[in-house]
């Protein structure tokens, strides 16, 4: 898909979609949070900060664990299941100033290998959730990022609008990605984001039938529509707060923008304090 059709495509949907993922108030957000097998609830990683004092951690401390004990995938107890949600989370919790950073779409050979270098030059790891298209024929990035540490999560096969399609379209959509994420990532995928934050029962049931928890964003930088590096940074910036999940996009389009204005606000974020995390999931 050329990016004129993707922004097209991208724009007709958004409209008529749901967007869950940037709706409610920061203080009645759901927030994932460390030793609870209720609904809404799971970990963040250790924080990664850009300092070079701070001790290296190898990419495996990064790395997924089953969230709550209810999922069948990572490793959790043979005969057990995903708890089903109603919404996804939104927040994150984690000591002191956290923060999530993801990016949606890719991966892209012209653009994630930079985002990838910028966050490595800074010690941080970071969540990408991506679309099995995409995917398939860049298995090589799944690799780097899991050699980084970084977490990978499923955008579905071809970023459509979910309430439009049917269970099997659903499923169907999910589960090649998931294949695919396993092949080169290493792992199946412990999260997914649904495209245009449009979720839908079918979704959620069948989310959790693969394993995976629904995550949506706090802050939503809108640089699919290119801004401007400074707007996208001002956005980021102007929203960080303890634990928000920041959105972005490392694909469908000229990403340029969203490289350059990560360059300037990861350092900015670093300095003033918060620490960039990725949620982790704990066996049960």
């Amino acid at each position: 898909m050329n990016k004129d059709q993707f922004l097209s495509r991208r724009r007709a949907l958004l409209a008529g979609a749901a967007v869950l993922g940037a709706a409610g108030a920061a203080g009645t957000a759901h927030l994932l949070t460390a030793d609870s097998g209720s609904p809404g609830r799971s970990a963040a990683a250790p924080a990664a900060g850009g300092q070079a004092k701070r001790a290296a951690l190898k990419p495996s401390a990064y790395r997924l664990e089953p969230i709550t004990g209810y999922g069948p995938a990572l490793g959790a107890p043979a005969g057990t299941r995903t708890l089903v949600r109603h919404e996804p989370f939104l927040r994150i919790s984690g000591r002191g100033r956290s923060m999530v950073l993801t990016f949606d779409d890719g991966p892209d050979p012209r653009y994630t290998p930079e985002i990838l270098r910028t966050l490595k030059a800074h010690d941080v790891r970071a969540m990408f959730f991506v679309c099995g298209e995409m995917a398939v024929d860049n298995k090589h990035m799944l690799r780097r990022m899991a050699d980084e540490g970084h977490v990978v999560g499923n955008h579905t096969w071809s970023h459509p609008l979910l309430t439009r399609l049917t269970r099997s379209a659903i499923r169907s959509q999910m589960e090649r990605t998931c294949e695919v994420i396993e092949e080169g990532y290493g792992e199946r995928p412990g999260w997914f984001r649904a495209p245009y934050g449009a979720w839908n029962r079918a979704a959620f049931q069948i989310g959790a039938e693969l394993g995976m928890e629904p995550l949506a964003w706090t802050v939503d930088t809108h640089d699919w529509m290119s801004p401007g590096a400074r707007t996208i940074e001002s956005r980021v910036v102007n929203g960080a707060a303890p634990g928000v999940v920041v959105l972005a996009h490392d694909a469908g389009g000229d990403r340029s923008q969203s490289v350059t204005a990560l360059r300037d606000y990861l350092p900015r974020l670093l300095d003033s304090g918060y620490h960039i995390v990725v949620p982790r999931r704990r066996s049960g």
